[in-house]
């Protein structure tokens, strides 16, 4: 059975060859606290992506303006703003991320697959607030360095770092990081499958103390937002359902209002 993960990954490291992460520094703007923001948010805080394909559901929208969609995201009350950067399976764009960094108020999560320190540089130098890592990428040794030396690495570059689980296991060596949030990942990275349940299961019986939790993919409208607050999600990630909103601005309002 093919494993999607290591596909990501040999993407991720075909594009880093090709010198796709070889960015220049834009002009500086102040970075936004997207912990500070989720945790200060009223209601429900979404972190609403921008991405323009799904490997599994194939192209999701057709994106003209990345600005006019982080703009009518923004309006609809989202907390944060993730940019998918992965340019291969996903439509992500690195041009983009810095687009939507330069005309939104809200915090920027640079969305990919991270196997090198070079990722991370570009991060910071197209002015993400935030970059996520995914736990399993480093548990399978695909970077060189640890995981705690990406977070050390992203730390020292301004940048909050959103750490991505998929297990119970994951989840407790994770919290033992200096990750600023936790993601956990509805989907399943390997085979692509996607379970609500994944959360509920993985934050079952386990105290994280003030860790900040997202919940990520698979969430399509008010009912998922509230079946996980009740397993104690403090925010969460989606793509796909915004991305196929014909009213993109009231999609994440609707979720927004979710109580």
């Amino acid at each position: 059975m093919v494993d999607f993960l290591d596909i990501l990954v040999n993407d991720a490291r075909e594009s880093l060859r090709n010198g796709y992460y070889n960015v220049e520094k834009r002009k500086p703007s102040p970075r936004v606290s997207l912990k500070e923001a989720i945790t200060n948010c009223v209601h429900a805080p979404i972190i609403a992506e921008i991405k323009p394909s799904s490997p599994s559901h194939g192209k999701l929208r057709q994106i003209v303006s990345p600005i006019v969609v982080a703009k009518a995201i923004e309006s609809g009350g989202a907390v944060g703003i993730s940019v998918i950067t992965e340019p291969k399976r996903f439509g992500g764009s690195l041009v983009w991320l810095s687009e939507v960094k330069e005309h939104v108020r809200l915090p920027v999560l640079m969305k990919d697959i991270v196997v090198d320190p070079l990722q991370v540089e570009a991060a910071a130098r197209l002015g993400a607030d935030a970059i996520l890592l995914i736990y399993s990428v480093f548990k399978r040794g695909y970077p060189e360095d640890s995981i705690d030396e990406f977070i050390q690495l992203a730390h020292s570059n301004g940048l909050e770092v959103l750490l991505e689980v998929h297990s119970k296991e994951e989840l407790l060596d994770a919290v033992k990081t200096e990750a600023d949030l936790l993601g956990i990942n509805n989907r399943d990275l390997g085979t692509l499958r996607v379970d609500l349940g994944t959360t509920e299961r993985v934050l079952a019986n386990v105290d994280l103390g003030d860790k900040v939790v997202v919940s990520e993919s698979g969430i399509q409208g008010v009912e998922d937002i509230r079946r996980l607050r009740r397993c104690g999600v403090n925010a969460f990630l989606v793509g796909s359902a915004i991305m196929l909103a014909e009213d993109i601005e009231g999609k994440v309002r609707e979720l927004v209002m979710a109580v």
